[in-house]
């Protein structure tokens, strides 16, 4: 690289400048206090793990988003971690190892080889809440609405909440006997409810026309409550599993639709990212940010190779997405205290003053050499006044 371009940092890595890492710095405050606020207790993994603690077996899509060095202690592959959820499982089933429901949050910055979509982030900051113990809605009602509040917390005036099950996709899957790498295919072609491309991959692999249909219905059920009745007269002939799965969403949705401030709506084609998610799903969307600013499920089993399989079920959001709110719920979000310039003299009066207005909040910048107040847009200055020091504004 030639000296001029050094400054040049790699596609989808980013820096935050002043005003972006104070508002950010604010919101983490905010997460990680209403996390405490709800009993979750934090965490805080290794940046770097062995490659079969952070990806399961199975998991191809995680692996492919994973860097990977050689130890030189060890000689083993190690991997930066891309995703926090498999280490706090690992947390739950192996150090804590505790037979009772653990409430576990954490946030930290996490490394992709390539961005998850055109607006994000190959250094998100990931943020995030997890239930380890507990099987059933309460956990994931419990789940859903602290990710909405932590969002209107961080100044999402409007935030949409879409649910899903993975568990019908799974069911229906069953029943047509697709292999494991087929599946893979047909997720990534419903998540982006391609209809046409849907029909020609199944006809490939030689479905017959009405199980064919049926994926193709799994990608047009996407609405209010109406769509979980249109499923119950669709499918559930298929299989006694999807009226119970179905159910459950009905009573998530009553239990969460008070806590979103926009609109509550279904998505039985929003299937997971990783493997490990086989339940509930659900995304929460923000007005102005291209995607999903937040998102969870219920992954059970997930510590099984840990040692202890539990059901788990948790959200994560990326903090940088969150950066993009347009209207901040808290001014001390958005904005930065004053400025204020002070001279640099061997006087305790000026020493005492400065003190005390930093410790009521104020930033003070005293002078370095030749610097003024205009090198640092300050917005107002130390004076004195007679035997005083005082702050006066610049104009």
């Amino acid at each position: 690289m030639k000296q001029t371009n050094k400054w040049l940092l790699p596609d989808g890595i980013d820096d935050l400048l002043p005003n972006e890492a104070h508002r950010l710095e604010i919101m983490r405050r905010r997460i990680l206090d209403l996390f405490a606020s709800w009993g979750y207790c934090l965490v805080h993994p290794p940046l770097i793990e062995f490659i079969e603690s952070l990806v399961e077996a199975n998991e191809d899509e995680l692996l492919l988003q994973t860097f990977k060095l050689t130890d030189q202690l060890s000689g083993k592959t190690l991997g930066v971690h891309a995703d926090m959820t498999p280490q706090i499982a690992r947390i739950d089933a192996h150090v804590l190892n505790q037979n009772r429901i653990n409430r576990l949050c954490y946030y930290n910055t996490v490394l992709k080889t390539r961005p998850e979509s055109v607006w994000s982030s190959r250094s998100p900051i990931q943020f995030g809440a997890e239930v380890y113990g507990h099987d059933g809605v309460d956990s994931a009602i419990e789940v859903i609405q602290l990710m909405l509040k932590t969002l209107t917390t961080v100044g999402a005036g409007q935030v949409r909440l879409s649910l899903g099950h993975v568990g019908i996709y799974t069911e229906l899957v069953k029943a047509v006997g697709l292999q494991p790498t087929q599946n893979a295919e047909l997720i990534a072609l419903l998540r982006v409810k391609a209809k046409h491309e849907i029909n020609v991959y199944l006809k490939k692999q030689k479905l017959p026309a009405e199980q064919i249909e049926w994926f193709i219905n799994l990608s047009d059920f996407y609405g209010g409550i109406e769509v979980l009745e249109q499923a119950r007269e669709r499918f559930s002939w298929v299989s006694p599993a999807i009226p119970k799965y179905l159910d459950e969403l009905q009573v998530i949705s009553k239990k969460c639709r008070l806590a979103c401030s926009e609109e509550l709506l279904f998505d039985l084609a929003e299937l997971p990212n990783y493997h490990y998610e086989v339940g509930v799903v659900f995304s929460a969307f923000v007005p102005g940010i291209g995607q999903e600013v937040a998102r969870g499920g219920r992954y059970d089993g997930i510590g099984e190779s840990f040692g202890s399989s539990r059901p788990a079920v948790g959200f994560s959001g990326d903090i940088k997405l969150l950066l993009g709110l347009d209207e901040p719920a808290h001014d001390d979000l958005s904005t930065v205290s004053q400025l204020i310039y002070a001279p640099r003299l061997d006087d305790d009066a000026l020493l005492a003053k400065i003190q005390s207005l930093r410790e009521a909040g104020e930033r003070v910048i005293v002078q370095l050499g030749n610097d003024c107040a205009t090198d640092y847009d300050c917005d107002a200055e130390i004076i004195q006044s007679g035997q005083q020091w005082k702050v006066q504004s610049i104009k």
